[in-house]
């Protein structure tokens, strides 16, 4: 059954500038590993890293929840509720509003990239049209490996640079983690492939 409600989704990656970030329209129906497939493809990882969200419940007293994590913490005291693997096979529709709440999505624990994902609209569903979607954002996603916004950063003042004498290594390094020539500024939605979340949740099950 095609599902009623398309999400549209802003998610960016925190502390870069000029800002990295990809607008996504997602069913209302998806799970946690369906979204964080999806978001693998718009920004280019390549899901070789672990990740987690993390939903926080801010009410009108200003009173916070614990934060809840969906998968491993990436603190070895985390103080909030913890909802293991299958916990990713729970409706994001619970947990992301427009009114309420606040999900971030971190991706590898050693570079630490934090996205924040905002609900910007709620679409009725098109016949014909096939999701996940992605219809807008800024900027190719950062190579995987780089060490994080500020290794990132870094990297990209020696490629801006062709007198820096480690330039030629960076950008072939940066063309082998994408696959292709690396260029930081250029992203065009309709060039995003999404893959199928439930043939990766099969091949991450076999190992």
């Amino acid at each position: 059954m095609a599902p009623k409600q398309i999400y549209q989704l802003k998610i960016t990656l925190q502390e870069i500038e000029p800002p990295i970030w990809r607008r996504i329209l997602v069913p209302s129906t998806y799970d946690f590993w369906q979204l964080h497939c999806a978001i693998q493809d718009a920004f280019g990882w390549t899901d070789s890293h672990l990740h987690q969200f993390t939903y926080t419940d801010s009410y009108t007293d200003h009173k916070v929840n614990k934060p809840i994590v969906f998968g491993i913490p990436y603190e070895a005291e985390f103080e909030g509720e913890v909802v293991p693997f299958a916990g990713w096979q729970h409706n994001i529709e619970r947990y992301i509003t427009s009114d309420i709440g606040n999900i971030l999505y971190i991706y590898d624990f050693g570079d630490m990239w934090q996205h924040t994902i905002e609900l910007e609209e709620i679409l009725p569903y098109e016949k014909g049209i096939k999701y996940p979607r992605c219809i807008g954002g800024a900027r190719n996603g950062p190579p995987e490996d780089c060490g994080g916004p500020t290794g990132y950063e870094n990297m990209l003042e020696v490629l801006f640079d062709p007198t820096d004498p480690d330039h030629e290594d960076t950008a072939e390094w940066a063309d082998s983690m994408k696959g292709n020539t690396f260029c930081p500024e250029t992203f065009d939605p309709s060039k995003v492939k999404f893959t199928s979340s439930g043939a990766r949740l099969k091949r991450l099950l076999e190992h």
